[in-house]
């Protein structure tokens, strides 16, 4: 190599990066000892942010656009400047580049079931998941709180910290909330928007901020599930009688495999003469007689003498009454819903306990 490529080489210097791995959030511009030439042109593109480290220390951040590194700013000690150290300077830079776009379809979600008080389950367990953004606005307090010296740094690598951080304010947020479990579908909307406020605060002391946040599904536990389920398909049926024909036709066509196929054969034998008994009530052999009225109200009765009422008396007591002679056609008798006092032979329910008598003996 000749000495004017050699001289070149060190006016010449271009500072560049280009990415297309989708998920590095810095990149260290790799020189020899970290030496950035005097006059160096630094190429920041859109969708970018440019970081100058000089001497260890933070010195100027560069948005999109062309710089000529030449100012007083810049490290102006560069290796033409120093014959004596054979062109080798003691002046060490850095430049790193950060990604300021959205890196999308993150996923968040809950490890483990979160319990809450619902105003209709009582306490109960959910589990969520859903995706969220996250892009750089503070690219220098980025690179101080969470990237350091890290050459190549990728969002890997700090997704599950955010992901803690998200559903740690979730679980706030929807115990805070009151929506029922049963109502929170049709807000997952404004919870997301809640949930995205709550971590804002934490978030941009790393030099972030989550744009987008999405709650994708609310699950309860499969038991209750289950439960919702059946209360749903007997709602849908509204007849307990076909439910439970429906449910047992099902388990007698989709019995279980293995050492539970013959508990489902004998429960299906035991259902199925279940069927035939209700078949037989309900089949095409004529429809169900109507159940028995209820039995009629027995009446209880007062009976007056004179100024006095004496009673309650069921007809069973009048009964006897009338066979020890206390009492007789003419005494006057009285039950609810009965308009006044009549005598005991003008009520036909009385009536009948004179019929058994015998007449009066002649001449009395």
């Amino acid at each position: 190599m000749g000495i004017f490529d050699f001289l070149s080489g060190e006016f010449i210097d271009v500072i560049h990066w280009t990415d297309d791995t989708r998920d590095t959030m810095v990149w260290r511009f790799e020189r020899e000892d970290h030496e950035i030439k005097y006059g160096a042109k630094l190429t920041v593109r859109e969708g970018q942010s440019a970081v100058f480290v000089h001497e260890g220390q933070l010195a100027d951040v560069f948005t999109p656009g062309l710089y000529m590194l030449e100012t007083n700013n810049m490290p102006i000690l560069t290796t033409l400047n120093h014959w004596d150290h054979m062109f080798r300077s003691p002046f060490k830079s850095e430049i790193y580049y950060v990604s300021t776009t959205r890196f999308t379809d993150l996923k968040w979600g809950t490890k483990n079931p979160i319990i809450l008080r619902d105003p209709e389950f009582g306490p109960t367990r959910i589990r969520a998941y859903g995706t969220y953004a996250v892009r750089v606005i503070d690219p220098a307090l980025f690179l101080r709180e969470i990237v350091g010296t890290d050459g190549e740094f990728t969002m890997d690598e700090i997704s599950y910290q955010i992901r803690n951080i998200i559903v740690q304010e979730f679980s706030r947020v929807i115990a805070r909330s009151g929506i029922p479990v049963l109502d929170m579908a049709a807000n997952t909307q404004d919870l997301g928007a809640l949930v995205a406020g709550a971590i804002s605060e934490t978030i941009a002391s790393y030099g972030l901020e989550v744009p987008e946040l999405y709650i994708e599904n609310i699950s309860l536990p499969k038991v209750v599930e289950d439960a919702l389920d059946k209360r749903t398909s007997m709602g849908v049926v509204n007849d307990l009688d076909r439910y439970r024909d429906f449910a047992t036709a099902e388990a007698l066509n989709n019995p279980e495999s293995g050492a539970g196929s013959s508990m489902a054969t004998g429960m299906g034998a035991g259902l199925g003469m279940a069927i035939g008994a209700q078949m037989a009530r309900s089949g095409p052999w004529g429809p169900v007689p109507p159940a028995p009225p209820p039995p009629p109200v027995e009446h209880v009765w007062h009976i007056a003498k004179g100024s006095d009422v004496t009673g309650p008396f069921s007809k069973a007591r009048l009964g006897r009454m009338a066979t020890e002679g206390a009492f007789g056609r003419d005494t006057l008798v009285w039950t609810q819903g009965q308009d006044g006092w009549k005598r005991a032979e003008e009520v036909t329910e009385l009536a009948q306990l004179f019929t058994v008598m015998p007449p009066p003996p002649p001449g009395s």
